[in-house]
């Protein structure tokens, strides 16, 4: 009894949970349990892959490793969407290939040594990643630069060097895997003699050809009908073709902001009050800071290149009389208001080749000793670039050389350089830290203007963004997050209802509304069907009500969802036999086209070069086209039945050209063989299941 209490006191909480559980389980079907506890468990997870489960943890320190690669490649962070989505792709990617792809390949055979990994990184099969980052001023690969790098990563003291190397070496691994897979398929994929052979003659095969058609016309036959039972025969054995992913489909109305008439003048009003002291400043620079939406840029522009802002800014600047320090009108593009001045004008290069050190975090007295040594020549450029700046230096050349400088490649407070004298050593201060540079070398000068644009977009003000926003708030309070108040409100105010189907997770654009439309596919994949949003906010750029027509979940389409195209395509493959049928009994017994064309009301047509290679180019029936190439001379042909009708036909002649060779034997060839590589990761990712829910999280 004394061992029975003990563990009563000790253990009863434990045992009053579980016979909790038990009369839980009793209660509630253990289904939908597991399913509550799924959804809590996906709920925070980014994807799914083969099985293994990718947490919003694990791809955020994914995601801020990529974003370290990427500053360190590019020397600055991914501001932009685009870069931005780019490094999601890399992070993302990263998972694919550890989760699914790595373990296919290896489970086909597929290895990579040590001794392979050498050589692709330095050896006689050098690797396209390294080729395209270890390049000399001719874009070639250069072993000095790659040499360079690795004997000076132990110098870095931040480790980023060290990371990029196991970032490149990781890289390369796994390209090398997808080279070989995709070698499987590549190199198994020829095309032997005899099929080359035949392939060559079938497709120089033309036919000349008489033949009428009897259209099926567009008046439904009331006397074929499709029963319920053939649509789920048909829908059965066709599943596989019905597969979706998971959608919706909306109705939205759309208020798009944009600026009244006040809002213009107002802009307008501001550019006139400061254009004598935009004209006359002498610290353009600090002016257009407090006072246009657009800031000075110390670049040189040539002809053609300000039309990007404006035309006519473009053909002010550059006309003849346009000296420098001249100022133009007030000038109108798209509601917005703008004033150019010339602030300077010279024969200028559209690249130059610059040699450059990068010293990072260093004193000025250093860089002046560098300027010594340069100066007095004890030393060259290279081996002094080489000794201090190896690992910081920009990549895309060898130690020493920045390389072919244009525009758009150049370091931003480098401008200077266009107008530097050639072969002359300067210090330049950047974000970076101080270069030493010389111009080595550039192109022809061209004229080239310098120019600081005055800019006031007219925007919409607080008052009329209210007014679009009471205008789409009216309509939600009476929609009352119901469809059909949603419908009949719409319908009352005179507004537009639009129509998205198959609006999918992440979807960036709606219609019109094409940018960061997030807001509007999240709230659809968080609604119920039938309900209305309150008021969506794009950008500030857009107010949307929308409604939730239709949910499609992932997986496969129910067939009440297609039937509809079932019954069209079961309609049409009996509405033809019964045509093909009514043709052969009218026909029987006829033997010549002029009788059969008599007897179906129509005319005897007549059709050369008909060519099996190019069926798609010669506007005719496909069916029609792949039966009379391979149809005897001289016979008059049972009825076909076709696309858009019956035919009967009569082979008048097989020409053999030469006009297919094999060299298009081979290019088709290459042509199949692309198409089957790119639908290997498709293919891996059905059958691995994989599920994609980025789009929840960013």
């Amino acid at each position: 009894m004394a061992v029975l209490e003990k563990i009563r006191v000790k253990f009863g909480i434990f045992i009053s949970v579980v016979i909790a559980l038990a009369l839980l389980s009793f209660i509630i079907d253990p289904n939908t349990i597991s399913q509550v506890a799924s959804t809590m468990s996906s709920k925070y997870r980014v994807g799914k892959i083969d099985g293994n489960s990718v947490s919003y943890q694990d791809f955020e320190n994914e995601l801020n490793y990529q974003n370290r690669i990427f500053e360190y490649m590019y020397r600055r962070n991914a501001n932009t969407d685009q870069e931005m989505e780019y490094v999601r792709n890399m992070a993302w990617k990263t998972f694919v290939d550890r989760y699914m792809f790595l373990a296919n390949a290896k489970k086909a055979g597929i290895q990579v040594g040590e001794s392979e990994l050498v050589n692709l990184t330095s050896g006689d099969m050098v690797s396209p990643v390294m080729a395209q980052i270890f390049v000399d001023e001719t874009g070639a690969f250069s072993t000095e630069m790659l040499d360079s790098y690795i004997k000076n990563m132990q110098y870095d003291q931040t480790g980023q060097a060290e990371m990029f190397w196991q970032y490149l070496q990781k890289t390369i691994t796994t390209d090398q895997y997808y080279t070989k897979y995709n070698s499987l398929f590549t190199a198994s994929d020829f095309v032997n003699p005899l099929m080359m052979t035949n392939e060559i003659a079938e497709n120089n095969n033309s036919v000349n050809v008489e033949f009428v058609m009897v259209p099926y016309g567009y008046q439904r036959d009331t006397t074929i009908t499709v029963s319920n039972s053939e649509i789920r025969a048909y829908y059965k054995e066709h599943k596989k073709l019905y597969r979706q992913t998971a959608s919706r489909d909306i109705e939205y109305v759309v208020f798009e902001v944009k600026p009244s008439q006040t809002d213009i003048s107002d802009a307008n009003e501001k550019v006139v009050k400061v254009y004598d002291e935009f004209a006359s400043t002498d610290n353009v620079k600090n002016f257009l800071m407090k006072n246009s939406d657009r800031q000075y840029t110390d670049e040189w522009y040539r002809k053609g290149e300000l039309r990007t802002v404006s035309q006519d800014i473009d053909n002010f600047v550059f006309d003849k009389s346009s000296k420098v320090n001249a100022v133009s009108q007030v000038l109108t593009k798209d509601n917005t208001f703008y004033v150019a001045r010339v602030m300077d004008s010279a024969m200028v290069p559209d690249s130059v080749f610059v040699k450059g050190i990068l010293l990072q975090g260093v004193q000025t007295d250093l860089a002046d000793s560098l300027m010594n040594v340069l100066r007095t020549g004890k030393d060259n450029f290279e081996n002094v670039a080489a000794q201090y700046s190896a690992l910081n230096a920009p990549q895309g050349g060898v130690p020493g050389d920045y390389g072919w400088l244009t525009k758009n490649t150049m370091f931003p407070g480098m401008e200077s350089v266009f107008t530097a004298r050639m072969n002359s050593l300067y210090v330049i201060d950047t974000q970076y830290g101080k270069h030493i540079v010389k111009v080595t070398d550039r192109s022809e000068p061209v004229l080239k203007k310098k120019v600081a644009v005055l800019e006031k977009e007219a925007l919409p003000s607080g008052n009329t963004i209210n007014e679009y926003y009471v205008k789409a708030n009216e309509l939600a309070t009476k929609a009352d997050g119901k469809y059909d108040n949603f419908k009949s409100a719409a319908e009352e105010s005179g507004l537009a209802i639009l129509t998205r189907n198959n609006l999918r997770e992440g979807d960036e654009t709606v219609g019109s509304v094409n940018d960061r439309t997030k807001e509007i596919s999240k709230w659809a994949f968080d609604a119920r069907e039938g309900k209305v949003s309150n008021v969506l906010n794009i950008n500030n750029d857009y107010y949307v009500v929308a409604a939730l027509k239709k949910i499609h979940k992932d997986g496969y389409a129910p067939i009440a969802d297609v039937a509809s195209g079932i019954q069209s395509i079961l309609y049409n493959q009996k509405l033809g036999e019964k045509k093909t049928a009514e043709v052969a009994a009218k026909i029987a017994g006829l033997d010549s086209m002029e009788a059969i064309a008599d007897t179906l009301g129509t005319t005897v047509s007549t059709r050369e070069g008909i060519s099996f290679s190019s069926y798609m180019n010669q506007g005719l029936d496909p069916k029609f086209i792949g039966a009379v190439c391979a149809a005897e001379v001289g016979v008059i042909s049972a009825p076909l039945n076709g696309n858009i009708g019956v035919y009967v036909y009569k082979v008048l002649s097989h020409d053999t050209g030469s006009s297919f060779t094999e060299d298009d034997v081979r290019s088709r060839a290459a042509q199949m063989s692309y198409y089957s590589t790119q639908s290997l990761l498709p293919v891996m990712m059905q059958d691995a299941g994989v599920e994609d829910n980025r789009a929840r999280f960013y």
